[in-house]
């Protein structure tokens, strides 16, 4: 895939958070991990990560909130956000649309799958980019 790609993960799981950074790693990438949406922000203001995985459901700032602030911040436009959910519902489905999330990805996670759709939202972005850059 080439360089190492920078990932935040934030999710209040210990458990997952090890499981996304021991999956993202194996293939080279730089993983930053937090515990909540709070901390999400707060790394934000000073990092552009190449990726964003946010869960849900967590404490202070929850993903989709977290999601719905970033996305309106110009220097994310190419910046594809994951959301993580246990919830299969089709009112969770709405809200990750609205909040403008690229994906909502449901637990339990598959490696493979999780994988797969770590390089799609990868490329997506440097398309983006490519596409902003000639904008």
């Amino acid at each position: 895939m080439g360089e190492a790609k920078k990932i935040l993960i934030a999710d209040d799981s210990d458990s997952i958070r090890s499981l996304l950074e021991m999956i993202l790693t194996a293939e080279l990438h730089e993983v930053t991990q937090v515990p909540d949406g709070r901390e999400a922000l707060l790394y934000l203001k000073d990092h552009t990560p190449d990726l964003i995985i946010l869960d849900i459901t967590m404490p202070f700032i929850d993903g989709l909130e977290v999601c719905s602030r970033i996305k309106r911040i110009s220097r994310f436009k190419a910046t594809p956000v994951i959301l993580l959910t246990a919830h299969t519902d089709e009112d969770t489905k709405k809200k990750a649309d609205l909040v403008g999330a690229d994906v909502l990805v449901h637990k339990p996670l598959s490696g493979k799958n999780f994988r797969t759709t770590i390089l799609e939202m990868l490329e997506k972005r440097e398309f983006l980019k490519a596409k902003l850059t000639q904008a």
